[in-house]
């Protein structure tokens, strides 16, 4: 197919121009670079998230497992396509190196790491200002606190949060970590990311979205008075409304069309501890049910005695190990004969996921000095334990360890069944219990390609594998320079490359995907569903291809471990079926630390099986109102639309991008080819071999390119590329005269019925570029005409059509040779016409847009005014309250105290009351001056310039 320049210059603005908020093509350019095959769901989430010019953010809750990161890689991707680069991501700091991964692997865009240590290595460089990058900046939460004052200071394009469900409680001024990250982030435009964004109460939507903008809902206690009862069919309607332009929600099953979910494939493997265990078992619970306890600070009693707890489910290494650490402890307390509060920085060592545990902990204040009666007691609590440590250190096999080598085998012959690679995740909850394990599995089958996952990852196996991961990869972008990211990495890539098992503790539960990996072992169960279900996440989730094989142990000795599996087999749905637990579900547990501790009551004050029968009935009744049916339902109608119709939208949403992505990639390649030709050689549609460098000053390899989502070892050729962009940079550069160009219609190249009565015709062609200015950004249409010299206009549409097909300059059209006066008059008619189209379309676009602006706006003020007639509503209850005490007091004294805080009651109403309408106005005031802001944003600007005339032919 030979092309000219006058083709290769409309693909060039074609492939080029900046397109609506919320328009699909917006995003055409995004698609064709991405290295990852889209989904429907996707695409409309990322439409979504800025749909609006005046949007302030969004909030995308689709259910795990439907890819968020990559949602919100596209709009970040779009963002720096369109020249936007200060863009920042908060996330969660294990999860940090997944999100470097995920932009520079699949999106190409340049990001760095910003921690403690490179934050500080900037400032020895002289780098004074380490958030403003010429890349993207990830960093944690916690960093992101810390460094508050500089965020601030950066005009953030756009901030991407992670894991948002962990600002839910901003309302509450005690939450530090969200109220700093709000006000830091008061004027970035922010895309807020969570699977549960609606836990245990209404509250935390509040929270999430005043989060985004502080103008969709008045204060909280007008949303708690207004929405406290979603069984309210007015009000939930209300709310819902209200959500839904910037929440968005896409649930699993509603994209199967698109996406293979597999299943869960449950194996139990009970054992019976051998009588040692046993024994050890029973003489620490009676240790840890005294009621006094000089080992445990008395604010942290609860959660040690939790993590103990855990420990003594995962192995007597675990729990010997937590022993010593508390003997340790009581020694040197009295050795100094002072009061020390940091066992839980001392269990911290051997429980990666203690961090989290600790943010439910009583604050405990150190005190100096002890009694002669609690020295007496200690050092008699120090023999106790010293007596449980050496029973617990004398255990040198555990019944679960012998356990896990019958399981090993029942699942990977499972596995094999399935067509599955024989690879398996063991998580366990202690680093000593990892250990054990290693040592178990030593000398059997299973022993070679074992790699340890941790929080540290000291060890010495796994120093080598980063070594040598560090050799292989220096000098490319898989290196952030980070070690604990680095770390991360490396260990997963053995892993998947070499390795055969992994022995994980829960820092292996977050951050890292597993697809490759179809069986996970749960060596310790977790009591919290969260977890359970986080950690079978890593390896069930989108991209598996096999069903995944969940391996649980049951000790068939112990009643309350029995009735805690039943639990979260039966009740949770956790180990088996398409989706596992529902996010409704877990996300109705709120803290999964509280449900912990109810579980932990009951293995410390229940003994006999009547006992933990009875305790735990009452905790599934309990449940009951936070996992029944109907309530779940409730929670998911308020965030999500009807199956049908967003199955619908999804289906438009596939045929067009599709459409979108065949026809840029085709307008792609045809440029580069008509613009390389002579130095390169084309094969195929999608790739193409560079012989030769056409430009001096671009440093770019020879060999073979390829477009994205193709197989083969080529270098990715894509729309951002800079050879793409010289080459597009090139064409729109030309200076094209008005010409003859000859078209010939192939019907191979796509048929045209339109066209074909054309054929045999000739005419007169425009293209011009319509720039349309507002909202303070800049959308362009490209505006084709074409006439016969009978003056028979061609639909816009068709004319596209015509640079689908092969076509020559036969000639330059002289001065003389100009378009036909009426002829030129027609097209000049039509551009018109078009351009008064768009002009319509833009501003009936706009007014929706002001529309849906002013209603927030209008809801907002009304919540605050309402907020001040409550106030008063409340004090009129109050005195109503007391009027009825002074009727029933019997003593003089009483009732004349009634009378003395009903005239205070009475005083605090009148005046409310007089400044109801002065804070009125004051709102009102507010309202307009946002709407002033809204409308000079709205003011547009046309311009418009003309590319290019020609003549054309078309020959059959």
């Amino acid at each position: 197919m030979s092309l000219t320049n006058y083709h290769s210059q409309y693909f060039a603005y074609e492939l080029t121009k900046k397109c609506a908020s919320d328009s699909e093509e917006r995003f055409a350019g995004t698609l064709v670079d991405a290295q990852v095959d889209l989904n429907p769901h996707q695409i409309d989430a990322a439409l979504f998230a800025f749909q609006s010019p005046l949007s302030k953010g969004a909030l995308l809750a689709d259910e795990v497992g439907l890819g968020k990161t990559i949602e919100a890689g596209l709009l970040i991707a779009q963002k720096w396509a369109e020249h936007k680069r200060s863009i920042l991501i908060i996330t969660p700091a294990n999860l940090r190196k997944q999100w470097f991964q995920e932009i520079t692997e699949k999106f190409f865009i340049p990001c760095e790491i910003l921690e403690t240590k490179s934050y500080n290595a900037d400032f020895r460089k002289g780098t004074l200002q380490p958030f403003r990058k010429s890349q993207i900046i990830i960093c944690s939460y916690h960093f992101a606190k810390n460094k508050a004052s500089e965020v601030s200071s950066v005009p953030w394009d756009l901030v991407v949060i992670d894991e948002a469900h962990r600002l839910r409680n901003v309302y509450k001024p005690t939450n530090i970590m969200a109220n700093t990250l709000k006000l830091a982030l008061m004027s970035a435009p922010k895309l807020l990311l969570t699977a549960t964004p609606l836990q245990n109460s209404i509250l935390e939507l509040f929270g999430l979205v005043s989060f985004i903008d502080e103008h969709i809902f008045g204060d909280v206690k007008t949303f708690r008075e207004h929405y406290s009862y979603l069984d309210e069919q007015d009000a939930f309607n209300e709310l819902k409304h209200r959500l839904k332009p910037v929440c968005h929600r896409t649930l699993r099953r509603q994209v199967e069309p698109y996406i293979k979910f597999t299943k869960r494939f449950p194996i139990l493997q009970e054992f019976s501890p051998e009588e040692n265990e046993d024994k050890l078992y029973n003489l620490v619970s009676e240790y840890l049910r005294r009621d006094n306890l000089q080992a445990l600070p008395a604010g942290q009693r609860s959660l040690i005695i939790l993590v103990m707890r855990k420990l003594m489910a995962s192995s007597s290494y675990a729990i010997a190990g937590a022993l010593e650490t508390i003997i340790k402890r009581l020694l040197k307390r009295i050795a100094k004969q002072d009061e020390t509060v940091a066992l839980s920085e001392e269990f911290a060592g051997d429980i990666d996921c203690f961090d989290e545990d600790t943010e439910e902990l009583e604050t405990v204040t150190a005190t100096n000095g002890i009694s002669p009666e609690d020295l007496a007691a200690i050092k008699n609590e120090v023999k106790d334990l010293q007596s449980l440590q050496a029973l617990a250190s004398s255990i040198q096999y555990n019944a679960k360890g012998r356990a896990l080598l019958i399981a090993l085998e029942k699942a990977f012959k499972q596995a094999d069944i399935l067509g599955a690679p024989r690879k398996a995740i063991i998580f366990t909850e202690s680093r000593k219990t990892q250990s054990y394990i290693q040592r178990v599995l030593m000398g059997t089958p299973y022993g070679k390609g074992i790699v340890l996952f941790n929080g540290s990852n000291t060890d010495e196996d796994s120093r080598m594998i980063y070594k040598n991961w560090a050799i292989k990869n220096a000098g490319t972008d898989k290196v952030t320079g980070s070690r604990t990211a680095d770390m991360r990495t490396a260990i997963v890539d053995y892993f998947k490359d070499e390795g055969s098992i992994m022995i994980a503790t829960e820092a292996g539960a977050e951050g890292i995907n597993l697809q490759f990996c179809s069986l996970v072992v749960n060596y310790d169960l977790p009591w919290n569903p969260q977890r359970i279900e986080q950690r079978i996440g890593r390896c069930h989730r989108y991209g598996q291809k096999h069903d995944v094989v969940v391996v649980n142990f049951l000790n068939n000795k112990n009643a309350a471990d029995q009735r805690v599996y039943e639990l979260l087999n039966d009740k949770f749905h956790l180990f088996e079926g398409i989706f596992g637990a529902s996010d409704e579900v877990l996300g109705a547990i709120e803290s999964g630390v509280d449900f912990e501790k109810r579980i932990v009551d009951i293995y410390q004050n229940c003994r006999a099986q009547e006992e933990i029968n009875k305790a735990f009935d009452d905790l599934q009744l309990d449940l009951m109102d936070l996992i029944d049916e109907t309530v779940t339902k409730s929670r998911q109608k308020l965030l999500e639309n009807f199956d049908d119709e967003v199955r619908q939208k999804l289906k438009l949403r596939d045929d067009k991008s599709s459409d979108l992505l065949s026809r840029y990639e085709q307008q792609l390649m045809q440029l580069s080819k008509h613009e390389l030709d002579g130095y390169a050689e084309f094969n195929c549609d999608s790739g193409f071999v560079l012989h030769t460098n056409p430009f001096t000053d671009l440093d770019i390899p020879l060999g073979l390119y390829e477009l994205p989502r193709r197989s083969g070892d080529a270098f990715l050729y894509r729309l951002s590329h800079p050879l793409a962009t010289k080459l597009i940079d090139k064409a729109k550069k030309r200076t094209l005269p008005p010409a003859l160009v000859e078209f010939t219609y192939d019907p191979s190249q796509g048929r045209s019925f339109a066209l074909e009565q054309f054929i045999g015709k000739e005419g007169y062609l425009s293209l011009a570029l319509l720039s349309a200015e507002s909202f303070e950004q800049t959308e362009e249409y490209l505006l084709l005409s074409a006439a016969t010299i009978d003056g028979e206009m061609i639909a816009a549409e068709d004319v596209q059509k015509l640079f689908k097909y092969s076509g020559r300059v036969a000639g330059m059209l002289d001065s003389g040779e100009q378009t036909q006066t009426e002829v030129k008059d027609k097209i000049a008619e039509d551009i018109k016409a078009q351009t008064d189209i768009i002009r319509q379309d833009i501003s009936k676009r706009n007014a929706m847009f002001f529309d849906a602006e002013a209603l927030k706006i209008e809801s907002w003020s009304e919540d605050l005014k309402n907020g001040l007639e409550y106030e008063i509503k409340d004090i009129d209850k109050k005195m109503k309250e007391v009027r009825k005490q002074s009727r029933t007091a019997v003593s003089l004294e009483d009732k004349l105290n009634n009378q003395k805080e009903l005239r205070t009651l009475e005083a605090s109403r009148n005046s409310k009351r007089r400044t109801l309408f002065e804070a009125q106005d004051k709102i009102d005031a507010q309202r307009e001056n946002l709407i002033k802001e809204i409308e000079a944003k709205l003011r547009q600007q046309l311009t418009s310039k003309e590319i290019f005339q020609l003549r054309w032919v078309l020959y059959g």
